[in-house]
């Protein structure tokens, strides 16, 4: 059986996920935004600031009565920042006023409240100030209808500040592909129990749904099959009724026990090898009208077929900008298995990017080490330090 290229299985999950990127934005609550894409420009339906108003705590004049200074004015109220009647200024008069309250009109200038002296209903103005000083003219931060922020923008505690002081409410996001995880194999157990001899802790299911999360997915279940295929069906079908995608570790490949590829096969899921390494076995399906990706149980093979099929359809359907890869140089000469396309485990350091393990896809802790996968083409059997190579961040 021939191989499929790398390239060839990404256009195909492409294809297989393509209605991901159609669906309609979601409208939500402001407070629910945070990490979320917007789906369409967001403009400011007031001014800002809403009103005139005083930049400091003093005392609101008319800039032409304080040229000559010192001078005494009398003090006609206090205005504090909060809901409050209109107030009208009389020249040669002053206004005791705070941060942020509204300006009476007539008023031009504030005097702050270091630069005054009180007694006896009157302030004494130590030093003039011109026409507009530490006045806050409305729309002098944004004029009503001024973008605010443009589509694709993913939203962070600044964003939210802005869209909540222009009184927003709700904001329209890409809606976040929801993900189903179901790990097969009878061999895995939950972390913390206690292991009986052939027993394994289950890694793939918290791994793969950390990775769909932490690349703007929802996930709405993670589950557990032993090597029984009613088991797995009935987790898949109830996976399907509330997933856009769902995800599969093991049972993909060519012994016995295969339960992901026994249960699916007969429902015209496709199941073969990727000239890749670790990954090779893939395989994938649709299942009551929803994608199934079904990658290899070992650790590693499974994250990192997560990350060359999975993630670029994900992020891209989140609305999330493509992680592309770096060019960098080798730390060290390194060699390749020839016709398998290698993604190596490695860190960047100062004198080039370092492998930190072998091919092996059960060495799980080495893909916790490293930062990149080093992308190492088919045809490449060794490499020398220094030669520039992809390297895929993680």
């Amino acid at each position: 059986m021939t191989a499929r290229s790398v390239e060839d299985h990404r256009r195909h999950v492409a294809a297989l996920l393509a209605a991901l990127q159609s669906r309609s934005a979601e409208d939500i609550p402001l407070g629910d935004g945070l990490g979320r894409v917007l789906a369409s420009d967001v403009h400011s339906p007031v001014d800002l600031p809403l009103f005139r108003n005083s930049q400091m705590d003093g005392y609101a004049v008319d800039a032409a009565s304080i040229r000559a200074v010192p001078v005494a004015l009398p003090v006609r109220g206090v205005i504090a920042a909060g809901p409050v009647d209109p107030v009208t200024h009389t020249p040669g008069t002053a206004y005791r006023i705070m941060t942020g309250a509204p300006i009476p009109d007539g008023a031009d200038a504030i005097v702050p409240v270091e630069d005054t002296e009180t007694a006896d209903g009157e302030v004494r103005i130590n030093r003039a100030r011109s026409v507009g000083e530490f006045v806050r003219e409305r729309g002098s931060d944004v004029k009503a209808g001024t973008l605010l922020l443009p589509a694709g923008a993913i939203l962070a505690a600044r964003h939210i500040a802005v869209l909540a002081a222009v009184g927003l409410q709700r904001v329209p996001v890409r809606p976040r592909p929801r993900i189903a995880v179901i790990t097969t194999g009878a061999e895995l157990v939950d972390a913390g129990s206690t292991l009986r001899p052939g027993e394994i802790f289950d890694s793939n299911g918290i791994a793969l749904a950390s990775s769909a999360r932490a690349n703007g997915a929802e996930v709405v279940s993670i589950s557990r099959s032993g090597d029984d295929p009613a088991e797995f069906r009935a987790l898949l079908t109830e996976a399907t009724t509330t997933a856009d995608l769902v995800l599969t570790s093991g049972g993909v490949s060519m012994g016995d026990f295969e339960v992901v590829k026994d249960t699916l096969t007969s429902l015209g899921a496709e199941f073969g090898h990727v000239a890749m390494q670790p990954g090779g076995p893939q395989g994938t399906a649709v299942v009551d009208g929803v994608p199934v990706l079904n990658f290899p149980g070992n650790p590693v093979s499974a994250l990192v077929s997560f990350e060359i099929f999975a993630r670029p359809e994900i992020r891209r359907a989140a609305g999330l900008p493509p992680i592309e890869p770096d060019e960098l140089p080798l730390a060290a000469a390194i060699t390749s298995i020839p016709g398998k396309r290698q993604f190596l485990r490695a860190r960047s350091t100062t004198a080039g990017v370092e492998l930190v393990s072998g091919p092996g896809s059960h060495l799980v802790a080495a893909m916790a080490w490293a930062d990149v996968l080093v992308d190492v083409p088919a045809d490449v059997t060794a490499l020398d330090a220094g030669d520039l190579v992809k390297a895929i961040p993680l």
